[in-house]
């Protein structure tokens, strides 16, 4: 649904994005991480048709992004940093327009605005006028705006930015149920707890270029290395002369716990529980040490600011 080869766009002298490429296929969420100017924005105006690449090429629900820029808008649902307003309208009229816009019939746009104001909570002022909400008002109004069409394509930047925790609840379970329709889409945030939480794979940008791509656990295993299990024990007890099962390697010990990578968990596991026990390990847990999100971009940006 989303596919980009070699994507770049040059303003005069500078890059601000140099050789993109990824696939995004249906019902699945691509989550594009990256500092302020990493080019994260104009990555999403080449994919909605409003900047033209200078390089490279890309296809929105199988659409050209330059031969076929009328196709591809027509099948996104946008929400940008900047959310376009019309502070003098209303609710109901912001979403009647946008509607039209789309060429949607009269009771279409009727029942996809009622629908859509309901679910964010807006129903009630829904006649006030926008310029009178706030903050977290308008960028829920600003997401009903993407989905007055029902686009096969989202492309959503900071779209829970502004919003308090039950709010943003909210949108993060309607993002999960879009997915679940088979919508493809891809999210700009700066949050990786909600990065982590919500996506299929992860691309994380610097200077215009992807630096690493993947789903969450390949990730970690390039990042961070092997899985870490940590084994605590009830007492002292040594490990001296116990046989450690193969694909398993001692990290660290102390009196009272164990520290073990483990290459094959769901295999391994139970071999390296057995060999303990057969040893009379005082075992009182056995634990995944965690390892998240933060930790590999973190690891990652480090990396790139000093090569």
């Amino acid at each position: 649904m989303i596919e980009t080869e070699d994507l770049s766009k040059q303003f005069v002298d500078f890059w601000a994005v140099d050789g993109v490429t990824f696939k995004v296929h249906p019902g699945q969420i691509l989550t594009l991480l990256g500092q302020n100017g990493a080019g994260k924005t104009t990555t999403v105006r080449m994919l909605t048709a409003l900047l033209t690449p200078t390089r490279g090429w890309a296809r929105v629900a199988g659409y050209d992004v330059v031969a076929q820029a009328d196709q591809v808008r027509a099948e996104v649902g946008v929400l940008t940093e900047q959310h376009g307003l019309y502070m003098r309208m209303t609710a109901e009229e912001y979403l009647d327009f946008f509607g039209r816009m789309y060429r949607l019939d009269a009771i279409t746009r009727r029942k996809r605005c009622q629908h859509l104001l309901d679910y964010f909570g807006l129903a009630e002022v829904a006649r006030r006028r926008i310029g009178e909400y706030s903050k977290g008002m308008r960028q829920k109004l600003a997401l009903a705006r993407a989905l007055i069409h029902e686009p096969p394509v989202l492309l959503l930047d900071e779209p829970t930015s502004a919003m308090d925790p039950e709010s943003a609840r909210l949108v993060r379970d309607e993002i999960v149920n879009l997915r679940s329709s088979n919508r493809t889409i891809m999210i700009c945030t700066h949050n990786l707890s909600e990065a982590e939480k919500l996506a299929d794979t992860i691309a994380i940008i610097f200077q215009g270029r992807i630096l690493l791509i993947g789903t969450l656990d390949e990730l970690k295993q390039k990042i961070l290395g092997p899985v870490e299990y940590e084994v605590r024990l009830s007492k002292e007890w040594s490990l001296d002369g116990t046989k450690l099962p193969r694909g398993v390697t001692l990290k660290s010990r102390s009196t009272t716990s164990l520290r073990f990578n483990i290459d094959k968990p769901q295999i391994t596991n139970p071999a390296l529980v057995r060999a303990l026990v057969a040893n009379q390990a005082p075992i009182a847990t056995i634990n995944e040490v965690p390892r998240n999100l933060e930790q590999i971009y973190l690891s990652v940006m480090s990396q790139a600011n000093s090569g």
